[in-house]
Order: structure tokens, then sequence, then C-alpha cells
């Protein structure tokens, strides 16, 4: 059984389709090229979550975590950097899409170009998720959770409604921080410091 969850305010409509056979990778794969609009992600369990596009002011303050990670990588030099169309299947199955992410070089040229060309069988070393007016806190916190637990080693969960940043990283409790001005990376990402001005 296929399930859909279609994001609404403020909480999610689930649909099922019965007839529906579970999508194997290439048949999602397949519906995510047939439906280019929707930013679609899969849980472990093979739920399909279809989110509409980002509201103007998110993506533009998207935009800005996004350059803000790119110009430190650039500098670093020893990993790429994804925008929130890029998709990654999880070790444990989930396909997510995180709104900016990290992979160190080594890790990502380890993968075939044939992996690279679909939704990478990766999960990113650095995570942002910026948490929109249809996103439930719970919700995100659980997808920073999961991030953790399939490899990432830090993760900044942007929580603009309420001005604080949690803060994941591995074998460890959250932090949360309220009003930072900036957020660190250190030591996971040296020299990496997301400036929040524009971003509240």
């Amino acid at each position: 059984m296929t399930t859909l969850l279609i994001q609404s305010e403020p909480i999610p409509l689930t649909v099922s389709f019965p007839a529906l056979v579970q999508m194997t990778d290439k048949q999602f794969y397949e519906f995510c090229l047939a439906n280019r609009d929707l930013r679609i992600e899969r849980t472990a369990k093979g739920e399909v979550i279809i989110m509409p596009p980002a509201f103007s002011d998110t993506g533009n303050r998207n935009a800005k975590i996004t350059a803000q990670l790119e110009v430190w990588a650039e500098q670093d030099g020893t990993g790429e950097v994804f925008d929130s169309s890029a998709g990654f299947t999880l070790p444990n199955g989930a396909t997510r899409s995180p709104d900016a992410s990290w992979i160190r070089s080594e890790r990502w040229n380890a993968l075939t170009d044939e992996q690279k060309a679909s939704f990478a069988p990766i999960c990113p070393d650095f995570v942002i998720e910026l948490r929109s007016s249809s996103d439930t806190l719970s919700r995100l916190q659980a997808k920073m959770q999961e991030y953790i637990e399939n490899g990432a080693v830090l993760g900044f969960l942007i929580d603009r409604k309420n001005t604080t940043v949690h803060v994941y990283r591995r074998g460890q409790s959250p932090e949360i921080l309220e009003q930072p001005e900036m957020v660190s990376g250190d030591p996971e990402l040296p020299g990496f410091v997301l400036r929040m001005a524009k971003i509240w």
C-alpha cells in the first residue's frame, strides 16, 4: 500500500491508496520526474510525502543559507554543497531532500555516475532544515534525528517562528540556541559560520 502525505497548514493530510502497490525505487524516481514542480520525499516505511513549492519568502531565505554554505565550501575545498532540490536515499531506505546539505568529497566521489544522477544512496555529512509555515516542529525534529541516525555528523534545524536553532550532533542531545546571531559548524565543519541576520 502506498500512502501519500500532502503537506498543508498546519497538519499533513494522509491519503491512502490501497489499490497501489509499494513503489519500487525506479517507480518512485519516475514518479518524481513526472511531478518536477513538487518537492517529494519518501519515508523509510514507503510513505510518499508531497510538499508544494516553497513559499517565496522561504525560498529566499533558503537561498541565503545555501549561499553561505557554498562560500565556505569553496574556501574549504573538502566537499560538495547541495540545494533543496537534491534528493538522497538514506541507508534506512528513506528519500530525503534537506534545504541545504554538504557531503565530503571522498564520500561523494566514491559513488558511480549513475548513482549521482538519481537519488544518490548516501546521507549528507551536514544538513540544514528551515522550518516553513507549513512545517510542524515535531516532524522536522524527527527528520533531523533520522539524518543523524543515518550518518550525518551535524545538522541545523532553523525555527524562524521561535527564533531558535536546534543543533544536532552525533552521539549528543540536540542543543537549542535562542536567537543566535550566528551558528558555528566547528569542529565538524571547521570555520563554517551561519550568519542568521538575513535568515530571521
